[in-house]
């Protein structure tokens, strides 16, 4: 006897192997675009539901539509609505005790007719709790039963024999998506209500505030714009980390310039060390590019990978400084395409 572990390979070239596969992804985008040519009256319908939900969105299903569901759930959750995925099995064995009048019920399945998910149909709806469909067909159990159904029609599974779950299920995370984040928008989510939900790693960080992260006005170094060279970066200095450049102010402390090690640098290698005993106002760069303190991470990235700077001087309101963005605090957050 065979082991279940044997596998059989059939030949096939790389270039059958990329054939099948180009054919698989255009089959899945052509039922998107397929879906989206037909979204009308029930989806908007179901916008106005989520919008107006008081309580969560709880999103249900089995199999791989339940998989698709965890992940709506997540998305929805991550951009400003309040959700969570709920098994069908455990609802019916004490778990449905988290529904409350208010919440709504996301039920996703293909057929509209998995027992695990209609059987909850009646109890759900005892409870007042709204509910929403993800189901090909209106006239299923679930399609006819739910408050709304999105129904997506039916297409055929990019597998060779239309069995697995593939597009059916691509289709369910698109318009899951398509809800969660136009909801979103609806609801004015910000980058700042996003970097709440996502403190950890480098995405998180990005999409803080420049305040956050900025050194603070203490830990640069500031010099009038009738300083010598030698004064701002003799006299001007600051315990802790060390930035490479001077942050310059006029008479009313508002920024007017920026001087930099690699000035400095240009200089000495001009042999222009006279130059040194001069006001830095007559050497310094003019009006330096800048960020304001409510600004993202993010944008001050943008700031210095785009325009080839090394640090941005923080103002506030009325354009005095009150921090800097130095590129080798941030050095491993700027994307490669831009940092190339």
């Amino acid at each position: 006897m065979s082991s279940a572990s044997e596998r059989t390979s059939i030949p096939y070239s790389q270039f059958q192997q990329l054939r099948s596969a180009q054919s698989i992804l255009r089959q899945e985008a052509d039922a998107l675009v397929e879906v989206a040519s037909h979204l009308g009256d029930d989806f908007s319908m179901a916008i106005e539901s989520l919008c107006a939900c008081e309580g969560r969105v709880v999103v249900t299903g089995v199999g791989k539509a339940g998989l698709i569901g965890r992940k709506i759930a997540a998305t929805m959750s991550s951009t400003g609505t309040p959700s969570y995925f709920l098994h069908p099995v455990e609802a019916v064995h004490g778990d449905l005790g988290c529904l409350n009048r208010g919440d709504i019920l996301l039920a996703i399945s293909n057929s509209g007719e998995t027992e695990e998910v209609c059987r909850l149909l009646s109890i759900v709806k005892s409870l007042d709790v709204g509910i929403i469909a993800l189901t090909a067909l209106k006239t299923s159990t679930l399609g006819s039963q739910a408050d709304v159904t999105i129904a997506f029609g039916r297409s055929r599974e990019a597998d060779s024999y239309g069995l697995a779950p593939t597009t059916s299920t691509t289709v369910m995370l698109a318009l899951g998506d398509a809800l969660a984040l136009v909801v979103s928008h609806m609801r004015g989510f910000t980058p700042q209500q996003f970097a709440v939900f996502h403190p950890g790693g480098s995405l998180g960080r990005r999409l803080t505030s420049v305040h956050e992260v900025m050194r603070n006005q203490d830990e640069i170094r500031i010099a009038s714009q009738d300083s010598t060279i030698r004064e701002a970066f003799i006299t001007v200095r600051k315990a802790g980390r060390r930035s490479g450049a001077v942050v310059i102010v006029d008479e009313n402390q508002k920024l007017c310039g920026i001087f930099t090690d690699s000035d400095l640098a240009r200089l000495l290698e001009q042999r222009r060390e006279s130059d040194l005993d001069q006001p830095i106002a007559r050497v310094m760069t003019h009006n330096p590019l800048t960020v304001n303190a409510s600004a993202t991470l993010d944008e001050a990235l943008e700031i210095l990978s785009r325009n080839k700077v090394s640090e941005v001087p923080v103002v506030d309101s009325q354009e005095r400084p009150i921090g800097l963005i130095d590129i080798t605090d941030v050095i491993g957050l700027i994307p490669n395409d831009l940092a190339s």
